[in-house]
């Protein structure tokens, strides 16, 4: 997987980040930089970590699942990018919440990275060095999720559904790709 396909990915997996920092920012009309931040620290954490986590697990089985990795890494982003898509489509307005203690933040971590964590088994699959995926997965969703609670301050949820449907169609397209590459060489 090139740099600009784990780009791409990294950003397709943090849009559900992305929109939920919209809403915290949408809570939190005089957020500030620290408020940002701790978002962004959070969100970016659990983007980095799932995907090491499933990464690890998709390695220790890698043996097994060989000769079908490129249908599993397209079964798995297809359906990740499926899922964003029907949650954006089923969305209604999302109730604003200003908490940033452990407790919500650990919660909307883990809810928003649980598919970075299939896209780890994915990267065991097709063999992805796996530190610079977490890095530039974990910065990107950092810097989008900061950048969130900012427009959720100026423009509110204009944007949530928008994010969503972005995201999935970025990992329905990439998935499609890496099946036609195996298969057509």
């Amino acid at each position: 997987m090139r740099l600009t396909e784990l780009f791409f990915l990294a950003v397709g997996l943090s849009m559900d980040a992305f929109a939920v920092s919209i809403s915290k920012g949408l809570a939190m009309p005089e957020a500030d930089r620290k408020a940002a931040i701790t978002v962004g620290l959070w969100f970016g954490g659990f983007q980095a970590l799932m995907p090491l986590l499933g990464y690890l697990a998709g390695s220790s089985i890698l043996h097994l699942i060989q000769k079908i990795d490129h249908w599993i890494a397209f079964g798995l982003l297809t359906c990740i990018g499926i899922n964003m898509l029907r949650e954006a489509m089923q969305k209604q307005e999302a109730p604003q919440n200003a908490d940033l203690s452990f407790s919500a933040m650990l919660l909307l971590a883990v809810a928003t990275s649980i598919d970075a964590l299939a896209a780890g088994i994915t990267f065991a699959a097709l063999q992805v060095n796996i530190m610079e995926a977490v890095c530039l997965i974990g910065c990107t969703t950092f810097v989008i999720s900061v950048a969130g609670v900012g427009i959720g301050r100026l423009y509110g949820n204009r944007w949530q559904k928008s994010a969503d449907i972005l995201g999935g169609l970025i990992l329905i397209i990439i998935a499609v790709r890496i099946l036609l590459e195996h298969l057509f060489g």
